[in-house]
């Protein structure tokens, strides 16, 4: 089912963000932080944080930066180097993390 989700949205950012290129208020986009929130969330928590960001997405609210928030960390990394990461957690109160998207990951 995850990976079902997450090919509709590559397909979605690939083809169809073209026709609204630039016009998302928030950064990252609402699609890259469903991505983000789909491969690192449960699925549930995902629908429901994706849902709410493209709620928020008009022009009746600022907009700004807003990264996806890690529900709990699971994974013990092996190895870091700085190609090998692909997002930054950054702790947030609560024992939750904001993911931050490496641009410098070579996967």
């Amino acid at each position: 089912m995850r990976k079902l989700l997450l090919k509709l949205l590559w397909l979605y950012q690939k083809f169809f963000t073209l026709i609204g290129y630039g016009s998302c208020r928030y950064y990252p986009t609402c699609s890259e932080y469903a991505r983000i929130n789909f491969e690192n969330n449960s699925i549930s928590s995902a629908f429901y944080h994706s849902f709410t960001r493209i709620l928020r997405c008009n022009q009746f609210f600022d907009g700004g930066i807003e990264y996806p928030l890690l529900d709990k960390l699971s994974l013990d990394p092996a190895k870091l180097e700085i190609g090998t990461v692909k997002y930054w957690l950054v702790p947030n109160k609560k024992n939750r993390y904001y993911i931050i998207k490496n641009f410098l990951y070579k996967g």
